[in-house]
């Protein structure tokens, strides 16, 4: 288990209390629902992820590489990950399999499979959903009360429940590297 994955677990948990803070103030029959904190625990479950692909990338590169630190190829092997993980943000599955792929030779992508998801595309279309849905919950305020909730309570649970299986299968597919 890496120190990322012991981080992320202490992340997500944040977005689980979130939750959690939804569901007590919901049980009051005299206020509506606070839709802001599923919002918020959707961003927190993605930001997780994001930040779960930039700490392991982070941890493996220094594991790999961190002999040839002070070097000038370790010099130049450490720009170039600071620079990519600089432009990293949004860590959908096509640029989490580049990354992993151009500075670990391995394909993460291809161990995301479980459960009821049976090929890793079905993984990376979900993954790239929940990234939209959080995109919007952070740049798209939701001003029209007549439309529907951008995230429903169970949705949110799922969402918290794909991402928390895919950072333990994306780690232990990593233990090798």
């Amino acid at each position: 288990m890496s120190i990322s994955l012991n981080n992320f677990k202490l992340a997500i948990s944040d977005a689980k209390e979130l939750a959690e803070c939804y569901d007590l103030l919901n049980a009051k029959d005299d206020a509506a629902p606070p839709e802001a904190l599923k919002r918020a625990a959707l961003i927190m479950t993605l930001t997780a992820w994001e930040t779960y692909v930039e700490d392991i990338a982070t941890e493996l590169f220094a594991n790999k590489f961190g002999v040839l630190k002070g070097c000038h190829i370790g010099n130049y092997l450490e720009h170039q990950f600071s620079s990519k993980l600089k432009m990293f943000h949004n860590p959908g599955s096509q640029k989490t399999k580049e990354i992993f792929e151009e500075f670990f030779g391995v394909n993460v992508t291809e161990s995301w499979v479980w459960n009821s998801y049976q090929t890793p595309k079905q993984v990376k279309q979900t993954l790239d959903a929940w990234l939209r849905r959080r995109g919007e919950a952070v740049h798209r305020s939701q001003i029209d009360i007549t439309k529907p909730d951008l995230i429903k309570r169970n949705e949110l649970d799922k969402c918290v429940r794909f991402i928390s299986e895919l950072v333990e299968i994306t780690d232990k597919a990593l233990e090798s590297v």
